[in-house]
């Protein structure tokens, strides 16, 4: 029982709960400080994945010397096909299914959340994306240039980067959790704004174990291996996407997930989970196709046609690659798609940001769930091309 208690799965899960009805009896004073310890733990967190981005995937492509170039257009590939795939089955899903649906537009009778008492903030050395053309710049160019000193120093980093995993971030994530449903829940998010989109949201949320199973399966008969191995593993990683709704936070997580997973080489993991989280958002692609789908029926009167909804989830597949893994990053990154090849207008946009943001957190975390079958994928193309396996004991 004291195992349980200490879990992470059951500290996330319980940071949920409790997060909820403390929402829904918080009065302002409380929420003050809710809002203000959030903003503080999320400067932390934010501050921190930069590390963890650098620390795993620059050692990873020394490690995989001469191979590096060639895993890095592999896990590109991977990453574009799957949120292209993604889009594409959202859209067929969306012209059978959002013609026959009725949907009112109303997303009024929300609290407004309290100021911030204490402001502290805590930049990143650098943002997420230099960080991750950072990491593919110099682990590429320590192997072509087989620089020794650079690649020793890469390693001690990471195990640095472990230790700050291990004993700041994790701990902390359970109560960011807590507070972000704190205030989710004072607001009214959760219980005034959800069943607006409801029929809309569970329509996605099933696209999105659909696009899962299917990404495990074909993971599976390629590596030849168990799927279920892997994906028995993320729960706790689903449950922290739901709270921080952020790939890019729920990174170190994501790591201690994969790592358990027997099919899943150590190798492959250090350098596919903190680069997908980056590059492949196949469930928020998944839901964006759908959900400007819907905004279009609703204010325009029709779907857009086939050919233009085509050219939109091509480009948006590439978008997606460019997109920060953080909340709302996917439809913040192709705004200019949404007004460009669709002809959104700004109501359609506002609305658009609206109802993506009520399932933000299931996207993501079909995102995060996603990148272990990507990595299965990796793993069984390095054993297949005879790719070394590189050994790095650590415990995370």
């Amino acid at each position: 029982m004291k195992k349980l208690f200490e879990s992470l799965p059951f500290r996330l899960i319980l940071g949920v709960v409790l997060g909820i009805i403390v929402g829904q009896i918080a009065n302002t004073a409380v929420m003050n400080v809710v809002v203000t310890i959030k903003y503080i733990l999320n400067q932390v967190i934010v501050f921190c994945v930069p590390l963890i981005i650098i620390g795993f995937i620059a050692p990873s492509i020394t490690k995989l010397g001469n191979s590096a170039s060639r895993m890095l257009g592999v896990a590109l590939i991977l990453a574009y096909v799957s949120s292209l795939g993604a889009a594409l089955f959202s859209m067929l899903a969306g012209f059978g299914l959002i013609p026959h649906l009725s949907i009112a537009n109303n997303v009024e009778g929300l609290k407004d959340l309290p100021g911030i008492i204490f402001q502290l903030d805590i930049p990143q050395i650098m943002p997420v994306m230099s960080a991750l053309v950072f990491s593919v710049m110099i682990g590429l160019a320590a192997t072509w240039t087989k620089a020794k000193v650079i690649t020793a120093v890469l390693d001690e980093f990471q195990r640095i980067v472990l230790d700050i995993v291990t004993k700041v971030v994790i701990p902390i994530l359970p109560i960011f959790i807590a507070f972000t449903f704190c205030a989710l829940s004072y607001e009214g998010t959760i219980t005034k704004q959800l069943p607006v989109f409801l029929e809309v949201v569970i329509i996605v949320m099933v696209g999105h174990y659909i696009w899962l199973a299917l990404l495990y399966v074909l993971g599976g008969i390629y590596s030849g291996k168990n799927p279920l191995d892997v994906i028995k593993n993320y729960g706790p990683a689903y449950i922290t996407a739901v709270g921080t709704m952020s790939s890019a936070t729920t990174l170190a997580v994501a790591l201690r997930c994969a790592r358990k997973s027997k099919p899943l080489r150590e190798d492959m993991v250090d350098f596919g989970i903190p680069l997908f989280a980056n590059i492949h958002l196949c469930g928020s692609v998944l839901t964006e196709v759908f959900f400007v789908m819907t905004v279009s029926k609703i204010l325009y009167g029709s779907v857009p046609s086939a050919g233009t909804m085509v050219l939109f989830c091509a480009l948006l597949g590439i978008f997606a690659i460019g997109a920060p893994g953080v909340p709302g990053g996917t439809v913040m990154a192709s705004l200019g798609l949404i007004t460009g090849v669709l002809g959104f207008d700004e109501s359609g946009t506002a609305l658009m940001l609206t109802i993506f943001a009520l399932q933000d957190s299931f996207g993501t975390a079909c995102n995060v769930t996603g990148d272990g079958a990507l990595t299965m994928m990796l793993t069984g193309y390095a054993e297949k091309h005879g790719i070394k396996k590189q050994e790095l004991k650590v415990d995370l």
